[in-house]
């Protein structure tokens, strides 16, 4: 009898996205709830069921600055994934977002930023888990596969819905990934956002820094 060796199959790139459970305890979350949700003045312009805060800094409450600090170990080591180094990150801005019953947010990503984070202050609808997405310009083949009988998988999916999250987890995410909330079919859902940017990046002696 001859060993025949198995095909391997090799995910080339992947993209990483990372679930921080419980980073904030339940007093924490319940304050920056509060915090928030009477800040959320701001209407979302593809739905009247959603609202935001302006741009929030960590001197605007303490609340802010014991979430920033939180977060700050969880930048330096999904920034190694992406860029190989624990470097020093800061956050560029933070805002809260309110959808109420009906609402959604559209496909959208974050400019000028690396990394971009969700932390879920309250328990979301299964239906309305924030869902990632295949940028519309990929590098895709033209024409697909797409019936009933199609077997979806990692290589041939274009959204990826993200897992039940909790009160007080974060998920970091590239902010070049496009993501959206599906319409929300329950109750309040509030989360608070941010993106954040490293203090410097260097590719050969060719440095760029970055002000927080």
């Amino acid at each position: 009898m001859f060993n025949v060796p198995m095909n391997e199959v090799i995910g080339l790139f992947p993209t990483p996205v990372m679930r921080a459970p419980a980073v904030l305890d339940a007093a924490l979350v319940a304050g920056l709830t509060d915090f928030l949700v009477s800040h959320c003045t701001t209407a979302n312009n593809s739905s009247d069921q959603l609202s935001h805060t302006a741009l929030l800094k960590p001197s605007d409450t303490p609340l802010l600055v014991t979430a920033a600090m939180r977060f700050t170990p969880l930048l330096e080591e999904f920034g190694a994934l992406l860029f190989g180094e624990r470097l020093p990150w800061s956050l560029k801005e933070m805002w809260g977002n309110v959808l109420d019953k009906g609402g959604r947010q559209a496909m959208h990503n974050h400019a000028n930023s690396f990394i971009s984070g969700v932390v879920y202050l309250t328990r979301p609808h299964p239906d309305s888990r924030t869902v990632f997405m295949k940028s519309p310009g990929g590098t895709e083949y033209s024409f697909k596969n797409d019936h009933d009988g199609v077997v979806t998988g990692p290589y041939n999916s274009e959204r990826w819905v993200s897992m039940p999250p909790e009160p007080g987890d974060v998920v970091l995410f590239p902010s070049y990934l496009m993501h959206a909330v599906p319409p929300n079919p329950g109750e309040r859902r509030v989360t608070m956002a941010f993106n954040a940017i490293p203090s410097r990046l260097d590719s050969w002696g060719y440095a760029v820094s970055f002000n927080g």
